[in-house]
């Protein structure tokens, strides 16, 4: 007995010893801290001042600056078609020609004619000279010389006539040879060589646009209006058109015209622009997206518009500190350019600022700042060469 007591004894120190430990230890452990959260990596950029480009943007469609069909003027065999579908075509150059033959034939008998006339002028105007010498001498009478004055007129009436007969045949003619009044790009041929043409036919020979210089037609909000005059008043108005995508650059032009009435049921207006259009990226009848310049602001303190963030407060950035903590930054904003932000208060030039990412953070929140993607102007400059 005595030595089950001796066991129990030991049993219920160590117990003792055990309980002890734990109650000795566990402040130890909680007092260790707990691991530093990992740094959120994030996009940044640093606040500089820069000349910041202010545009309007809009959807507009390509037209051709001068559509022509070339149509006959007369009726005729078709001799031959001289133009390949898709060419390239100057003024004047040589489209189709029609058979000239039975105009040519026309042209001959009104010349013929005023020869005629022109004989019997000459004969009417001998006799009248004879008669009008011969009346002194009562040889001939004064009736006799007023018919032949009546028939001179007649016939110089009658040549004038021939003149002008022998023009329109000149005409006729010239209509047989079909030339292109633009320079500019055939389209598909509408007929083909050896049918009969008439004057009347609606569908022409064939469409020639003028691709260089090209026009787009666009639209843009009303409200608009008065900052496109102003930028108007101070000279030429800078319009770029990009493709759908605002991937790449098209071509660069200036502002033709803004229409002359607001489109009540929308509340827009059309503006036409004119391009060089020298490589022929803007076709017609296509869609691309334009981008005025209303006018550039000097030297203003600006950031990547990705910073920009909306609260029910109002608008603020996440600022990056010394030791790389972000704060929320309220921020006033005034126009934004192509991919930046006009900041008019709330920063100053050199500081930092999240730009991706933001949507893990909050105030207080350790980030590591990983290398941005380029800014979008710089994407379309690239993409533009």
């Amino acid at each position: 007995m005595r030595q089950y007591g001796v066991i129990a004894g030991a049993v219920a120190l160590g117990g003792m010893g055990l309980a002890a430990w734990y109650w000795l230890g566990a402040p130890a452990a909680a007092q260790t801290p707990p691991p530093a959260p990992a740094a959120i990596p994030v996009q940044a950029a640093t606040a500089t001042n820069a000349d910041v480009p202010i545009y309007e943007t809009g959807l507009g469609n390509v037209q051709a600056f001068n559509t022509v069909t070339v149509k006959v003027r007369v009726d005729g065999e078709l001799q031959k078609v001289d133009f390949t579908e898709g060419q390239m075509v100057k003024a004047g150059d040589l489209l189709a020609q029609i058979d000239p033959r039975p105009f040519q034939a026309a042209l001959d008998q009104a010349i013929a004619k005023e020869a005629q006339d022109q004989a019997q002028l000459a004969n009417t105007r001998l006799n009248l000279q004879r008669d009008s010498n011969l009346v002194a001498h009562q040889f001939a009478t004064q009736q006799a010389v007023d018919n032949e004055k009546a028939q001179v007129a007649e016939l110089e009436a009658a040549i004038k006539g021939d003149e002008a007969a022998i023009e329109s045949a000149r005409v006729q003619l010239s209509y047989t040879t079909i030339t292109a009044p633009i320079a500019g790009r055939t389209g598909i041929r509408l007929v083909d060589q050896g049918n009969i043409v008439h004057a009347t036919d609606t569908t022409g020979i064939v469409v020639v646009t003028q691709l260089q210089p090209i026009s787009v037609i666009f639209t843009l909000p009303e409200e608009d209006l008065p900052a496109i005059a102003d930028a108007q008043a101070k000279g030429t108005v800078t319009v770029t058109a990009l493709n759908t995508g605002d991937k790449r650059v098209l071509d660069q032009g200036t502002l033709a015209l803004v229409d002359n009435e607001i489109d009540q049921t929308t509340g827009t207006m059309r503006l036409k622009a004119t391009f060089p259009n020298p490589h022929n990226r803007l076709w017609p009848g296509q869609f691309v997206n334009i981008r005025l310049l209303l006018r550039t602001d000097r030297d203003v303190l600006t950031v990547p518009s990705g910073a920009i963030q909306r609260s029910a407060s109002g608008l603020y950035v996440y600022r990056i500190a010394p030791d790389n903590t972000v704060e929320a930054q309220p921020v006033e904003v005034g126009p934004f350019g192509d991919d930046v932000a006009v900041v008019t208060a709330g920063l100053h030039a050199g500081d930092r600022v999240v730009t991706a990412g933001q949507y893990r953070l909050q105030p207080g929140a350790h980030v590591a700042v990983t290398a941005a993607a380029k800014p979008k102007a710089e994407q379309i400059a690239e993409a533009g060469q």
